[in-house]
């Protein structure tokens, strides 16, 4: 299982200020809080005069979406012996929604990805990047299939579903997003949004394409969380109960405000609590800050997280993205607070004008001494730029520079990586 947050296209702009992560462009037309998530737009509404021809009309009016999306990645190591590895794949998703009877409506949707053998390395010669299209070069899935209720304030939907919640969402950096098979429940009382479920299976870049569906823990993750939002403040607080391997407390607070129309000011903390159950070797304790100024499209941002681990034990970063603030396209705190505490700065510059966005992040991860006496210290630079080609077409490119301060000879900590995406939404 993949547990590494990505940062994905690292191009500094808005802030998704409920999942805690670092600002990106993937998150620039996101919810800014789980509120946003709870009131999301619906699928047409049937009203019901309890005849037949309405309930088919549930399906006259249903709805086809989806996306078409191109990847090039290529990865040049610093350590000869290793094989760079380079994959162009074509794919995307197809998304089939009723409209909504009696509150009830239903969706389901395929995923897709498959590789452009003569634009992709060779598998035998483990030159083929399999994060794109799984190390089998082709890769489908019924990601999503599921009923959803919506009454008032109140919504439940049951079955396979995007989620998107601090330590589980989709991550939707490559060719295929994250999704879940889960039941979750949401409602909202004024500026108060509440959540809980269960998340039972997911499959997707993180997980493994290779694998499908897999387990979430044991049997399963039961989440609940409370919300609180307005023009000023973001406040949650969610529990993980993560059966046979941990309960977490993830918790989260931001500020965001107008100085003018054209200066924007925000800035969040966070706390992260994990407790190891069956010998897991999950159990730490993280904390971050995070402070963010825009001025006329220009925005820099700081982001740290520190990470206490007790001896011998290591972090857990979520099924998916995770939350941490200093998430990069690769690097995460968590891939080096193993054993050891560790820290990561992370600064941005970004530039918006009209439909053209350009990003520079630098961050340092440094681990102290684990209980052999080694020291982490890697360096992470990203340099990407997003093009709205038009309002459904969009072209992106990030670069990645990773360097490991003390160990050169290590080929997972010093290579570059380019990845170009190509993405059409219908």
């Amino acid at each position: 299982m993949k547990t590494f947050t990505k940062m994905g296209l690292s191009l500094t702009l808005s802030i998704n200020a409920y999942a805690g992560t670092v600002i990106t462009y993937e998150n620039i037309d996101a919810p800014h809080s789980l509120r946003d998530i709870a009131q999301k737009k619906e699928p047409p509404l049937i009203e019901n005069n309890n005849s037949s021809d309405q309930f088919i009309d549930i399906f006259k009016n249903a709805t086809i979406s989806g996306q078409i999306r191109s990847i090039y990645s290529q990865r040049d190591y610093a350590v000869s012996s290793n094989p760079d590895n380079y994959a162009t794949a074509l794919g995307g998703q197809l998304k089939y929604e009723t409209s909504s009877f009696d509150g009830f409506s239903a969706a389901v949707a395929f995923y897709a990805s498959q590789d452009i053998n003569f634009a992709t390395g060779s598998r035998s010669k483990e030159e083929q990047d399999s994060e794109l299209s799984s190390d089998k070069g082709n890769f489908t899935q019924l990601a999503e299939a599921y009923v959803n209720y919506k009454d008032g304030n109140l919504n439940l939907r049951m079955g396979r579903q995007v989620v998107d919640t601090p330590l589980a969402d989709s991550d939707a950096i490559r060719m295929i997003q994250n999704t879940f098979e889960a039941y979750l429940g949401t409602y909202t009382v004024g500026e108060f949004t509440f959540m809980a479920g269960k998340l039972q299976n997911w499959q997707g870049y993180d997980a493994g394409l290779a694998d499908g569906y897999i387990p979430v823990g044991k049997t399963g993750a039961w989440l609940s969380s409370v919300a609180f939002s307005n023009n000023l403040f973001d406040v949650s607080t969610w529990i993980y109960n993560i059966t046979d391997f941990s309960n977490i407390l993830y918790t989260d607070a931001s500020i965001h405000y107008n100085l003018s129309q054209d200066v924007f000011l925000h800035s969040s903390i966070q706390y992260i609590n994990e407790n190891e159950l069956d010998d897991s070797m999950v159990n730490a304790q993280l904390y971050g800050a995070m402070a963010a100024v825009n001025i006329h499209g220009l925005t820099f941002t700081t982001a740290y997280n520190k990470a206490i681990v007790s001896k011998g034990k290591e972090t857990f970063s979520g099924f998916g993205g995770g939350a941490l603030y200093t998430s990069m396209d690769t690097m995460i705190l968590n891939d080096i607070a193993i054993d050891r505490n560790s820290q990561a700065i992370v600064c941005s510059l970004s530039y918006a004008l009209n439909n053209f966005k350009l990003l520079y992040a630098y961050g340092d991860f440094i681990g102290d001494r684990n209980s052999l006496g080694k020291k982490a210290d890697i360096v992470e630079q990203n340099i990407g730029f997003k093009y709205n080609v038009t309002k459904n077409f969009e072209f992106s490119a990030v670069y990645t520079i990773d360097n490991d301060k003390i160990d050169s000879s290590n080929d997972q900590t010093n290579w570059n990586r380019l990845q170009l995406m190509a993405t059409y939404n219908f």
